[in-house]
């Protein structure tokens, strides 16, 4: 049971399986994944410095974490051709790609319901003021409005 005392669905008591979906749970719900995921599946193979050019605002470093992380859990293959200097090479594996079924259905929900989030978070903001940090995708727009005015 929860602290509630209500009972907990079952799919979130506390079971070894249920803490393994749990750990999945956070690498594909983390600030990257999902975006890497869904523009592999796009791009079908990008190299690294192209999946950074897609991915906005993320560091070198994290591109690297969250590659490997999804590597390590089998969405991602990397393919290293042996060039000079080495060209590597990310695509989804069979895995990823049914996982990216489901991240294209979150894709088009969100533009779907656009308005809608932006109406509650106008609201939100004119009650409780504005958010301390702004998301990825607002700290994007706020950069392309700045870069316009320029």
């Amino acid at each position: 049971m929860g602290k509630s005392g209500r009972k907990k669905p079952a799919e979130l008591e506390f079971t070894p399986t249920n803490c393994h979906a749990r750990d999945i749970l956070a690498r594909v719900g983390d600030t990257w994944s999902v975006y890497i995921i869904h523009m592999l599946g796009d791009a079908k193979t990008l190299r690294f410095n192209e999946l950074r050019k897609e991915v906005d605002g993320i560091s070198q470093r994290m591109l690297t974490v969250t590659l490997r992380g999804l590597e390590r859990d089998g969405m991602v293959s990397r393919t290293v051709y042996p060039e000079v200097p080495p060209r590597v090479e990310y695509s989804l594996t069979p895995l990823g790609a049914t996982l990216r079924q489901l991240i294209r259905g979150l894709v088009i929900w969100s533009g779907d319901h656009l308005v809608e989030v932006d109406t509650a978070r106008a609201r939100y903001d004119a009650k409780h003021g504005p958010p301390a940090r702004l998301s990825i995708a607002e700290r994007s727009a706020a950069r392309r409005s700045v870069s316009r005015k320029a």
